[in-house]
């Protein structure tokens, strides 16, 4: 997922990514938008966002002020920051979006923008989200993805049924529950899900990448 050519990054407010795999994804993008609750570290590493999204409470005043033609304000408190830069880059005609700095904090800001990746899958966003562990994938019906050999793989069943895999080192069913799809492991250089309906994948990176 790494070497996939996205159309924006977005850095959400979570904890800044600080691996190696996030950041040459946020570094090598053709555009970056900010939440505003993110602008500051951003700029703070001598880079300049294209835009910055988000209700304006969280930039610094000093930022505030000075990259005032970048800031897009979206008061409405329906949507979290995350999904109003998405939004953004989806009226701007981008929907091939990665997403780094979306965990860390607080549990449950990290809870729902990793669950809110499904209703962007739905919305036609091709979209994934790099931590600095691994990657999460929001995928529906079957998929096949490269891997290496040991790679770490959980499977988070949101509405999939029929559940089966080729490539794990252990088999998968219908789960009933989160944990059920944790922990399981590449046996070779791909793997495949079979499934009906919606699922989220996490791929951590190889350890000897960290």
């Amino acid at each position: 997922m790494k070497d996939k050519v996205y159309d924006a990054v977005i850095v959400a407010g979570g904890e800044y990514p600080t691996a190696r795999q996030p950041l040459e994804v946020l570094h090598g993008a053709p555009f970056v938008v900010c939440c505003d609750g993110a602008a500051d570290n951003y700029i703070a590493t001598g880079r300049v966002p294209d835009a910055i999204v988000g209700d304006g409470d969280s930039i610094s005043a000093e930022n505030r002020e000075m990259f005032a033609h970048l800031l897009h304000i979206v008061s409405e408190q329906e949507s979290n920051d995350q999904t109003k830069a998405v939004r953004f880059l989806v009226e701007k005609g981008m929907q091939r979006i990665a997403i780094v700095g979306a965990t860390g904090k607080r549990e449950d800001h990290t809870i729902g923008n990793i669950s809110l990746l499904i209703e962007y899958a739905r919305q036609g966003c091709d979209v994934c989200s790099f931590t600095d562990y691994g990657v999460f994938i929001p995928c529906n019906g079957t998929t096949t993805h490269k891997c290496h050999k040991g790679q770490q793989v959980s499977i988070f069943s949101i509405t999939a049924k029929d559940l089966s895999a080729v490539g794990l080192r252990y088999p998968i069913y219908d789960f009933n529950n989160w944990w059920q799809g944790t922990l399981n492991e590449c046996t070779g250089e791909e793997f495949t899900i079979n499934a009906n309906g919606e699922y989220l994948l996490f791929i951590s990176y190889l350890p000897k990448a960290l």
